[in-house]
């Protein structure tokens, strides 16, 4: 089981948000970000922020960092570390199948992440054999295109997709980006895509979508 930062709400927990970092970072990295989300009390959610496993990252010369996959070059369509986004996705799915055993149904079990932590959280999410309460993907892309359409999940065919990127984005392309929202609508999905003017980070406005988004999905249940 992943190593994870977890954060109670004051309230017995209605809702799990599962928020997977970026390459390099940690699970601390998006701690900061619940106060920011002005959740109403009505709506208490736990936060699961995981740790990804330190390993060397072939892109930065083999340098050991917490990654979720190994980045293999500087075209993040290229060449894809399947087997690492796998194993990362396994690991993941044991904390959604933990917060399920803790009473949260699977329809308010959320999974977020960021760059890398994106990738996961697309990856494994359109293929959950249970429906999951939505999606947020931010900074991301879809990591092995091609295999979606032969692995998604009947249970997961009308998922709630949020999608933000910055137009001036250096590290993960905002083209890419908007290959992976064209591969899910070619696909059936409807994601919600958002574009914001900065690089790859997450501003005011993002959060300000994200919390509409959470408390949307959760209100319509």
């Amino acid at each position: 089981m992943l190593e994870c930062i977890v954060k109670e709400p004051a309230q017995a927990a209605v809702a799990s948000v599962i928020w997977l970092h970026g390459l390099g970072a940690d699970g601390n990295d998006f701690v900061p970000l619940i106060p920011e989300l002005r959740l109403p009390a009505d709506l208490p959610i736990r936060f699961v922020f995981p740790h990804a496993p330190v390993q060397p990252v072939t892109i930065n010369g083999g340098y050991a960092m917490r990654a979720w996959y190994d980045i293999l070059e500087a075209n993040l369509a290229r060449k894809v570390d399947e087997s690492g986004v796998k194993a990362s996705a396994k690991a993941v799915m044991e904390l959604i199948e933990r917060e399920h055993a803790r009473g949260i149904p699977y329809d308010k079990i959320f999974l977020a992440g960021f760059s890398q932590g994106g990738a996961i959280t697309l990856h494994l999410g359109l293929r959950y054999p249970k429906t999951l309460g939505g999606l947020l993907a931010l900074s991301t892309y879809v990591p092995v295109p091609e295999k979606l359409a032969a692995e998604r999940s009947d249970a997961m065919r009308n998922a709630n997709i949020f999608m933000a990127h910055g137009d001036y984005d250096p590290i993960v392309p905002l083209s890419l980006a908007l290959e992976s929202k064209s591969l899910l609508e070619q696909l059936g999905y409807q994601p919600q895509f958002e574009r914001y003017p900065m690089p790859h980070s997450v501003c005011g406005e993002e959060v300000v979508a994200i919390r509409e988004f959470l408390i949307k999905r959760l209100r319509a249940q």
